[in-house]
């Protein structure tokens, strides 16, 4: 396995490996990603892709953002590894990539959103350093949204 990652910066880039997020969200169409792309792109979003050659096999979003509390920080969204390529050490490719991207962008922190019920993510989360620090409520205004 020769493993590489790449910054994708560009839409196209992004839609590109649509097949790597169908995986978490099989239901997601390229006109879907298209617009949300269209939307997501001009607030600071990215994506970290890993490639084992030149085929993608996982993919990161992230966003570079700051909140009063902490000032500037980056979120990691929507972590993906195609099934196959599980427990070989992308994610924590992945976490180190990210990790050094937010110290060279002067970062203050690092966040993810995880659902409660992904008791196998958690692991994998406390054991790269992260930790719950507070809760992430929501009210769903319309539950089709979700995929």
């Amino acid at each position: 396995m020769a493993l590489s990652t790449r910054f994708l910066a560009e839409k196209e880039q992004m839609l590109a490996h649509l097949d790597v997020l169908q995986e978490l969200y099989p239901s997601l169409t390229h006109e879907q990603y298209d617009q949300e792309l269209e939307l997501m792109l001009p607030h600071n979003y990215g994506q970290l892709a890993v490639f084992d050659d030149e085929h993608c096999v996982a993919i990161c979003g992230f966003w570079i953002g700051n909140k009063l509390w902490i000032g500037k920080y980056l979120e990691l969204d929507n972590i993906v590894v195609c099934e196959a390529q599980r427990s070989k050490g992308l994610g924590e490719l992945i976490f180190k990539v990210l990790e050094q991207k937010a110290k060279e962008e002067n970062c203050n922190m690092l966040a993810l959103d995880s659902y409660t019920s992904n008791f196998k993510a958690h692991k994998f989360f406390y054991n790269q350093g992260f930790a719950p620090k507070g809760f992430h409520f929501i009210k769903l205004l319309n539950e089709k949204a979700v995929r």
